[in-house]
This record gives structure tokens, C-alpha cells and sequence, in this order.
């Protein structure tokens, strides 16, 4: 006896249409939660700093530690944005091509993927340019989509929900050994990533962000672009098909914009989960399904999503701080377990 679950088709969580004026209305009330929480973001920490340390950092001044305080959080709070952004986006793209309620880079192992072909990078290639290492990530996230779908494939019914998740997590924990493995003899690189393996944005710069930007950019623009013709596939590939969809691009073309976004966000600032499974489904709620909006909210309410989890990680072990990969798997453990709890169940 197994336990499979069936194919729920996304739209059937939310109402396609929403009325522009609600739509709109979300869309301004995240971006205004997203401010509040960057300045949280450059006013909480170790060290706490007033307004006019905040005003004084922004303009440039480092003149006392609060100053100096500001200034090392900027890069940060702008990263996380970035990278909260480019998960949520890559994980409502999934979700939109597979099908599938349950599809995160995480869970999914595309993120592990990525990560392990970073570290095979850098340990084996001495790579330590940003590009290359992207190069790497995209590469290692791009063969592990296609493993795991080819291994979830396998079998009566095809690539079922649980099937992906199954495969995503047992990729994922091979693929994290493998990490252990190569990065346990070189004692010169683990207390720089041990940090990185967990997933955060503390080792964030200017010159790491400005890097990272136009692929991230790329990736946000393909998967847009796509927008119209994921709305196409959640009706299921004969309907799409009918419409004059052609299925087998739109799904080629979207899944290399989400591997972009998973392999960049990645390399770096490490495999963070969750972020893509909790983000499209709670945007869903609110503006619907229709992808051309749940793309720009999605990246809204993620990049929000990862700035809060940094705070908290920065506020609640003081002096200390908790990853924020931490942070988000605590958020995301128990609405994974939601999520598979409110699908239909059959025994075979």
C-alpha cells in the first residue's frame, strides 16, 4: 500500500479574478510593509540606532559606531530584498509549470543542486569570481531540475505532487552530503561557509549585489515574459494547447527563468527554503491566480518574507544572530506539512 497524492490544478486554490482596485491595493500596502521592514531591517541589531544615525548612514557617514552600523546593514537589507524577490518568483514559476502545490527550490532540490555545484566550483575549480560562481549554480540548479523530474516521471501516474517532493528530498540530502563531504577536508573554507550552507545575507556587499543584479534581472524578465502562458498551463496541457499555447516552450522557457533566479540566489546567499512554497500560495489568496500579478506581489511579499526573517534572526539571539535560512524554515516546515495535509489523498 503507498500513499500517492493527486494532481490538484492551482487555480482551484483562489479565484482567477480579482477587481484591479484589490489587486492594486495589496500591491501598495506590500510595498509600503516592505519599507517599514527595510528600516527595521537597518535600525535593528547587535547595536541599535536612532533616526539620526539612520539618516546619517544613508547619506554616506560612518563617522560613529551607530553610523558605521547603518552603513554595513544597507548591503543586506538590499539582498535580501533581491534574493526574497527571485525565490518567490522562482517558486510560483514552478509551481505554475509542474503543477504542483508542493514545488519549491527547496523541496524540489534545485537549490541543493545549485549549491553543491558551487562548492564543487570552488573546491575542485578554485572558482571565486561572482560570474563563474553563478555559472556553476545555474548549471548545478538546471541538472537537478531535470533529475528530479525525470526521477519523479517514473512509475504509474507520472509526475505526481508527493512523487517530486519525494525525489526533491531525497536529491536534496544527497546532494547536501556531497557538500559535507568535499567541504569537510579543506578547514580553510568551512568557517567561511558553514554560514553559507545554512543560507543568509550577513556576508553581503555592494560589489556582491551589484554582480548578482543583472542575472537576477534576467531571470524576473523571462519568467514575466511567461506570465500569460503559465495562466494557460494551470488549465492543464490539452487546454492550454487548444488555446494556442505552445506547452512544451512556455514550460522550457519558464523553468529556465526560475533556474536562473534559484541558481543566482544561491550562489549568493546559500540554499534559503521555504521562501517559494509559502510566498505564491499566500499571494494567491489575495490577488489571485492570474500570473501576470501573482509574479510582481510574489516578489513583493518575498522580498519582505526574508528582510522580516533577518530581523528576527538579528533581534531574537542578541549579541548573536540566527540565519535567516533558519528563520524561514521554521516559517516553512509547518505550512509545508499544511499544504500536504489539505491535498486529496488516495491509497493504491
Amino acid at each position: 500500500m503507498s500513499i500517492t497524492l493527486t494532481r490538484t490544478p492551482l487555480p482551484s486554490t483562489a479565484p482567477l479574478r480579482r477587481s484591479a482596485a484589490v489587486r492594486i491595493a495589496w500591491l501598495g500596502g506590500s510595498v509600503v510593509v516592505l519599507a517599514l521592514l527595510c528600516i527595521a531591517s537597518i535600525a535593528l541589531g547587535v547595536r541599535a540606532v536612532g533616526l539620526d544615525d539612520i539618516l546619517a548612514g544613508l547619506a554616506g557617514n560612518a563617522r560613529t559606531v551607530e553610523e558605521a552600523a547603518v552603513v554595513a546593514r544597507m548591503p543586506r537589507t538590499v539582498l535580501a530584498i533581491l534574493v526574497g524577490a527571485a525565490l518567490a518568483i522562482a517558486g510560483a514559476t514552478m509551481q505554475a509549470v509542474t503543477r504542483n502545490p508542493l514545488a519549491d527550490p527547496g523541496i524540489l532540490g534545485v537549490s541543493g543542486g545549485a549549491a553543491l555545484a558551487v562548492v564543487v566550483g570552488i573546491t575542485l575549480f578554485g572558482v571565486s569570481a561572482p560570474y563563474p560562481m553563478m555559472g556553476f549554480a545555474i548549471a548545478g540548479a538546471a541538472a537537478a531540475a531535470v533529475f528530479v523530474y525525470a526521477v519523479g516521471s517514473l512509475g504509474r501516474g507520472g509526475a505526481t505532487p508527493l512523487k517530486l517532493a519525494l525525489a526533491g528530498a531525497a536529491a536534496s540530502a544527497a546532494f547536501m552530503s556531497l557538500v559535507s563531504a568535499l567541504m569537510l577536508p579543506r578547514v580553510d573554507l568551512m568557517e567561511t561557509f558553514r554560514f553559507w550552507q545554512v543560507g543568509g545575507v550577513g556576508g553581503a556587499t555592494w560589489d556582491r549585489i551589484a554582480a548578482v543584479l543583472p542575472v537576477l534581472l534576467l531571470g524576473a524578465v523571462v519568467c514575466l515574459l511567461t506570465a500569460r502562458g503559465m495562466n494557460s498551463l494551470a488549465l492543464g496541457d490539452d487546454v492550454a494547447t487548444g488555446l494556442g499555447e505552445h506547452v512544451a516552450r512556455t514550460r522550457l522557457v519558464s523553468s529556465a527563468g526560475a533556474v536562473i533566479l534559484c541558481g543566482a540566489a544561491v550562489a549568493v546567499a546559500g540554499p534559503i527554503a521555504f521562501v517559494g512554497l509559502v510566498v505564491p500560495h499566500l499571494c494567491r489568496l489575495l490577488v489571485g491566480t492570474d500570473h501576470r500579478w501573482l509574479l510582481p506581489f510574489a516578489a513583493l511579499v518575498g522580498a519582505a518574507l526574508l528582510v522580516a526573517s533577518d530581523v528576527v534572526g538579528r533581534v531574537v539571539a542578541r549579541p548573536e544572530e540566527i540565519q535567516v535560512g533558519i528563520v524561514t524554515a521554521f516559517i516553512g516546515a509547518p505550512f509545508f506539512i499544511w499544504i500536504v495535509r489539505r491535498q486529496k489523498v488516495r491509497e493504491l
